[in-house]
């Protein structure tokens, strides 16, 4: 369930997880692209978000970069290639916990406009590589990455059953040992 919030700016079913999309300008030369504005996220959602790392990761095809769920928001841009992406709400105080959403991103469509995804802090995110083509893939974050306080869930958690459109994933070893979200919060499923 999406609602528009701004002239670019929507919700999504998990709360605070918003979808932007900006026009592009073409021309001759090629295009310009506004990502996003920082005045206009905080105007249509409230939300404070002052970036001060800007990270950019490239995946082959076949690659699945597992469920990531960090203590910072975190505004991501796919630029290049077709990705699919599963959001996962692991905020264990969130109405929607355990609620998962996916969104197909191609942005290297012809396509009048271009998508990008804020969230929230504690929201998982993964990308699975499902063109021909390396996906190339900006977010900026609120904090300093640190890797002491980034978790993974599992990609493959059943209680979340995404259903990813490829099969034989290209995966870390990182990812692959990364626990259920039942493991993470299991006070969360003790009535389930």
């Amino acid at each position: 369930m999406s609602k528009k919030i701004s002239e670019y700016v929507r919700t999504t079913s998990i709360p605070g997880v918003l979808i932007i999309e900006r026009p592009l300008y073409r021309d001759f030369r090629g295009f310009f692209h506004e990502v996003f504005r920082l005045d206009e996220l905080k105007k249509a959602s409230g939300v404070e978000f002052n970036p001060v790392q800007w990270s950019h990761s490239m995946s082959l095809p076949g690659v699945i970069r597992a469920i990531h769920t960090e203590p910072w928001k975190k505004l991501i841009y796919p630029v290049a290639g077709t990705l699919f992406a599963p959001i996962v709400d692991a905020r264990p105080d969130s109405p929607t916990f355990g609620k998962v959403e996916t969104f197909v991103i191609d942005n290297t469509k012809d396509d009048s406009t271009q998508m990008a995804i804020f969230l929230p802090k504690g929201m998982g995110n993964s990308i699975c590589v499902v063109g021909e083509e390396p996906v190339h893939y900006l977010y900026l974050i609120d904090e300093y990455w640190d890797d002491k306080k980034a978790r993974g869930i599992a990609w493959d958690d059943p209680d979340l059953a995404i259903k990813w459109p490829i099969k034989n994933p290209i995966i870390s070893e990182r990812d692959k040992a990364n626990p259920r979200l039942r493991d993470l919060f299991p006070e969360k499923f003790k009535s389930k």
